[in-house]
């Protein structure tokens, strides 16, 4: 077993003659909280589609526990044990709250059903779909949803919808969770407990965490360590802290001045 959870090695990406991403040297351990920042274009959300597959990196590869996973298709990565959320919220609307959480059962083997089973409503298929409604109440409850799972997804406040996606990519049994601008579109209040939500995903589910965001006082306040990226490249990683007072970082995110 590897050290790390997650290690990239040199994993880039280029389009056409524009190299997107290069050079990438990451190194998560266990249960860690990892903040990867950098200001906007800097190809933060490129790096999350390579490890989950959207893209194929074009240059290095990527592991999860030691095990490579360049190459393998979305549902193969998520299967593997790397789940994530996106920037802008993508829930199933015009699903319910528990029906958005029992997708993300079906890539579990525990709760395959084969097609005749299901089309003809074997006592197999209803055993089946009593376990995934268990199992997706349990994490409803968890993250205060219970009370609305019958609602749809779309009618629930901006914060909850954000909780909610979070419980469906942790439904897939992830060893990896990856949290694309969680904060974003949040106030304050809702960013203290999204705060509270990531460090008590992290304790209870055994879960490591990497993560990209833009508000600093959300990363400062829970990540362990940061790679700080700029036009594809590392500028800096390491310590938050000290990450975030490299004068080049400095210089990204304010300018020369």
């Amino acid at each position: 077993m590897s050290e790390f959870v997650l290690e990239t090695k040199n994993l880039g990406i280029s389009f056409g003659g524009l190299k997107a991403v290069q050079n990438v040297n990451l190194k998560i351990k266990k249960n860690e909280i990892y903040g990867l920042i950098g200001p906007n274009g800097a190809g933060k959300t490129t790096v999350f589609n390579m490890l989950t597959g959207v893209y194929q990196p074009t240059t290095g590869t990527f592991y999860l526990n030691g095990e490579e996973l360049k190459g393998n298709s979305q549902e193969v990565i998520n299967r593997k044990g790397i789940a994530r959320t996106f920037q802008n919220i993508r829930l199933f609307n015009n699903m319910t709250v528990i029906r958005n959480v029992m997708v993300g059962l079906h890539n579990l083997p525990e709760f395959k059903c084969g097609i005749l089973p299901t089309i003809l409503r074997f006592p197999s298929q209803y055993k089946t779909e009593r376990a995934m409604v268990k199992r997706a109440e349990e994490l409803l409850s968890i993250f205060g949803l219970y009370e609305s799972r019958n609602l749809l997804a779309y009618n629930l406040p901006y914060g909850k919808q954000r909780k909610l996606e979070i419980a469906r990519a942790l439904a897939t049994n992830p060893t990896l969770l990856l949290l694309d601008e969680p904060a974003a579109g949040m106030n304050p209040h809702e960013t203290e407990e999204l705060m509270e939500t990531i460090r008590f995903v992290r304790d209870n589910f055994d879960m490591t965490i990497l993560l990209i965001e833009h508000d600093m006082s959300l990363v400062k306040g829970i990540c362990d360590n940061v790679t700080v990226l700029n036009f594809g490249t590392t500028l800096a990683e390491g310590n938050v802290n000290d990450a975030l007072s490299e004068p080049e970082v400095i210089k990204a995110y304010l300018g020369d001045d």
